[in-house]
């Protein structure tokens, strides 16, 4: 069921996209011209359908298995490590799903009807190996988050996510205030890796909270 539901919401995505499309040609825009293809080539869908399950499934990850996994004998640094390395499988998976489906899309000439789902801006622009790298380290990322958040509840009950919450809050807003004076030399200069990079750091920051976390959480 894990490896359906991607499949599952990417359909969706289509579906909805495919209703949309068609409000626009009801409305005079024609497949194929350049305001339809720039406009179907802006479609976010994907990356706003994603994130909710992969968030969700980060969270089940660690507040569903842990006690059974201690249980069972299983060390906190192992079972970490063998989150991590879940999470690592099924962000492929997602990846693979991504690239599979991108190839589809240029195959039947955007789903027979111009329709832009894979092969959009925000997901590398229909370049393959942009593609996987977003979906695999942005699927990662917010797997390796929710397992963040849960081993906080998992540790310190219902007050801990809330101020695992609070404390990410505080800090995006404290570096928003220092580069703020700077944001015009960062858009300039701006490179596609910086967010690779990003997500590589924030993925080993949640899997080190996450292990710090469990370390002395009890089993309940």
């Amino acid at each position: 069921m894990t490896f359906a539901v991607p499949l599952v919401t990417l359909g969706l995505v289509l579906v909805v996209s495919a209703v949309v499309a068609g409000f626009f040609y009801q409305l005079g825009s024609r497949p194929g011209t350049p305001e339809w293809v720039s406009n179907s080539r802006n479609n976010p869908g994907v990356l706003w359908a994603l994130p909710g399950f992969l968030g969700y499934y980060g969270v089940q990850s660690v507040a569903t298995t842990f006690p059974l996994a201690l249980a069972l004998g299983t060390g906190r640094r192992a079972f970490t490590t063998g989150t991590l390395a879940f999470h690592g499988l099924l962000a492929a998976y997602v990846a693979v799903v991504g690239l599979a489906l991108l190839g589809v899309e240029r195959l039947t000439g955007q789903w027979f009807v111009g329709l832009y789902l894979i092969d959009v801006v925000v997901l590398g622009g229909g370049d393959p190996l942009r593609l996987v790298s977003v979906l695999f380290l942005g699927s990662l990322t917010l797997l390796s988050l929710g397992a963040l958040f849960a081993a906080a509840w998992v540790r310190f009950g219902a007050r801990g996510p809330l101020l695992l919450g609070l404390g990410c809050g505080a800090l995006l807003a404290a570096s928003a205030l220092l580069l703020a004076p700077h944001l015009g030399d960062l858009a300039a200069g701006f490179q596609l890796w910086w967010l690779a990079a990003l997500g590589v750091l924030v993925t080993a920051a949640a899997c080190a909270g996450e292990l710090a976390l469990l370390r002395r959480a009890s089993v309940r």
